[in-house]
């Protein structure tokens, strides 16, 4: 009888993760049931005693999950410069994310509220995590991850009262893409794919239905466009309803 590697192994060919798994299914529930707290008590992390505390926490709480990553991929000898540096959209929003809790940085906060909506919640519907399913160490290191950084940027939108405009979405996309010029560059000198950009994800993604490179990247930025507009909305229609309550 063999025994099953852990949850820190390399190889876990057993429990491979499977797109919209019981596990893949518990986790976005949970992660929407943390996000509708989040709505419920907002009154009550704004406080400001409350609210210091709520911050500094999800702030070393992301920190913490990108540290243990890294000594994870270095644990198991598969640390790679082209591969696990937090340079994805997520993993920079997630180190933002960390100093925009303390700081307040209204620029962090578009970035993040962009960036983190908009790549997260792709993350989150089709996981790039290939073999390492429920219960490894990735798997939940993934979805929290990810989790905290849309908890962070709804944090902030409902407890820290920022809020983006639409000068916002069209700052965001022009760093974007400066950011992408550069990690275009950093993939050719480290034999990367950083952003996608030099091919899809192996594991399958939206991307599959946006045709060949290099024309997905263009449908990706139109994709983006919209997507940043669709989280832009609440805030339309909520200063509609204001209008329209003040002018009665």
């Amino acid at each position: 009888m063999t025994n099953s590697p852990g949850p820190f192994a390399l190889d876990y060919p057993d429990h491979a993760f499977v797109f919209y798994s019981s596990p893949h299914w518990l986790a976005l529930v949970v992660l929407l049931a943390s996000y509708l707290a989040l709505w419920y008590f907002r009154s009550w992390f704004s406080t400001p005693r409350i609210d210091l505390r709520t911050r500094w926490i999800i702030a070393s709480a992301l920190i913490v999950q990108e540290l243990s990553l890294n000594i994870w991929h270095l644990s198991i000898g598969d640390w790679d410069a082209g591969s696990t540096l937090p340079l994805h959209l997520c993993g920079v929003g997630i180190v933002l994310a960390a100093f925009l809790l303390i700081n307040r940085s209204y620029l962090l906060y578009e970035l993040v509220f962009f960036w983190g909506l908009g790549g997260a919640i792709q993350a989150l519907i089709t996981p790039d995590i290939g073999i390492y399913g429920f219960p490894h160490y990735r798997f939940f290191q993934f979805f929290g991850s990810h989790g905290l950084l849309i908890f962070a940027s709804l944090y902030m939108t409902w407890v820290g009262g920022m809020r983006p405009t639409h000068r916002s979405i069209w700052k965001v996309m022009g760093i974007t893409n400066i950011y992408l010029v550069f990690i275009a560059g950093f993939n050719l000198l480290v034999g990367g794919n950083y952003l996608f950009i030099c091919y899809k994800p192996e594991n399958g993604s939206i991307m599959d239905a946006m045709g060949p490179w290099p024309w997905y990247i263009l449908v990706l930025e139109v994709v983006a466009v919209i997507s940043f507009y669709l989280y832009y909305l609440p805030f339309v229609l909520n200063d509609i309803r204001l209008r329209i309550v003040n002018k009665t």
